[in-house]
């Protein structure tokens, strides 16, 4: 019996492996089915995109005069509030009038000496030329009356030219704003002394409305962009008119926009920069000159610019930015691309992209390169999403 339970064992641990076996076997034998991610895509379309470039820059008043003396006196008065707004014309200083008052007033009786001695000259010139007709006088006294009358004629001329000279100086000791604006403080106050043409101001005045933002950028971005329109990549926006943007210190924007003005001529040699002047409105006067600021300018167009959505690109192990497309044969493919800068919460590819190009704009996170995908065209709703950034 014992001998039976032996022979029987190898036969049932067969028996069983065969099994195994099999079931193995039609394991492997089964083929294993992948289901496609789903993924949706953007079809690139070319858009009309402004250039714009950020420099950074100043601003500076529209018009500026410092106020000097154009006499020497005593200050009496000061006529303005500092930091007001002045207008054109409006007394700003009173200097003593004395000594200028008595300098006019001296010219005056010059004057009507010299008016009177030419009548007296005149009358006697008269005379003797009736009396040289009939050779009453000698030509020599008739002569010197008539080189008299002359002499006394010029003197004229002079006492009424000082009378002028005097009534300018005199004019001169009310000190007046010659334009309107804002003025700053005063550097001296009653009582001080002043000279003509000194080299300290008394006070600035400053139009602000409209004011200037002076601008540098780099003559290497200028040749760019020139090779650029010559090409007809892009086009010009405006004949140096083009419409610029502020942002303000603290990183705002400012609420009205400007207009380029003036492009320089010159390189600066030290610093290979060129300067631009742009002018803004600034009816609240929040632009004070001195002010640090960075300026947009809408530069060119360019009509076939390429945008995708930020979320779309990614960087390889290089640092490059690269983007999942969708090629024909319904594939994943890895696309390198060259980008321009952000437009918003996009980025304007300057090489690697297409128009028709077919841009996975969704279900990244589940694709690799080679994967066949099912595709939703997801166009509409990228280009709703862009429109609602850009306002």
């Amino acid at each position: 019996m014992i001998q039976k339970k032996s022979l029987l064992k190898p036969s049932l641990v067969l028996i069983l492996a065969t099994s195994l076996l099999g079931a193995c076997s039609k394991s492997a034998d089964a083929p294993t089915s992948k289901v496609a991610a789903e993924v949706g895509y953007m079809t690139v379309q070319p858009e009309s995109q402004s250039v714009s470039t950020e420099l950074p820059g100043r601003t500076v008043a529209y018009l500026s005069a410092d106020i000097r003396p154009q006499i020497s006196g005593i200050i009496q008065r000061r006529l303005f509030t500092e930091g007001a707004n002045v207008k054109q014309g409006q007394a700003l200083y009173q200097i003593d009038p004395a000594t200028y008052q008595a300098a006019l007033d001296s010219a005056k009786a010059s004057l009507a000496k010299a008016e009177a001695t030419l009548r007296a000259s005149r009358l006697r010139a008269g005379r003797y030329n009736e009396l040289n007709q009939i050779d009453a006088v000698s030509k020599q006294d008739n002569d010197d009356a008539q080189s008299t009358l002359s002499e006394n004629q010029a003197a004229l001329e002079v006492a009424r030219a000082a009378l002028k000279t005097a009534a300018i100086n005199l004019d001169f000791t009310r000190i007046t704003a010659p334009i309107a604006g804002r003025i700053e403080t005063s550097t001296v106050t009653p009582g001080a002394l002043v000279v003509a043409q000194q080299s300290v101001a008394l006070t600035t005045v400053q139009k602000i409305d409209p004011i200037y933002v002076d601008v540098t950028q780099s003559s290497i971005d200028l040749l760019r962009m020139r090779r650029e329109l010559a090409s007809g990549k892009i086009k010009a926006v405006g004949r140096d008119e083009a419409p610029v943007r502020l942002m303000l210190e603290d990183g705002s924007v400012y609420g009205n926009e400007g207009k380029l003005k003036f492009s320089g001529l010159n390189v600066n040699t030290g610093t290979g920069m060129i300067t631009l002047r742009a002018e803004f409105p600034n009816p609240d006067n929040m632009l004070l000159p001195g002010m640090y600021v960075r300026a947009q300018l809408d530069e060119a167009v360019d009509d076939q610019a390429i945008l995708v959505p930020q979320k779309t690109v990614s960087r390889d192990a290089t640092g490059s930015a690269t983007a999942m497309i969708l090629n024909d044969a319904g594939k994943v493919e890895q696309r390198a691309l060259k980008i321009v800068r952000a437009v918003g919460n996009r980025w304007w590819i300057g090489g690697g992209l297409q128009t028709g190009d077919k841009v996975i704009v969704d279900g990244l996170q589940r694709i690799k390169a080679g994967d066949s995908v099912r595709a939703v065209d997801m166009s509409a709703t990228v280009s709703n999403t862009a429109q609602i950034s850009a306002r």
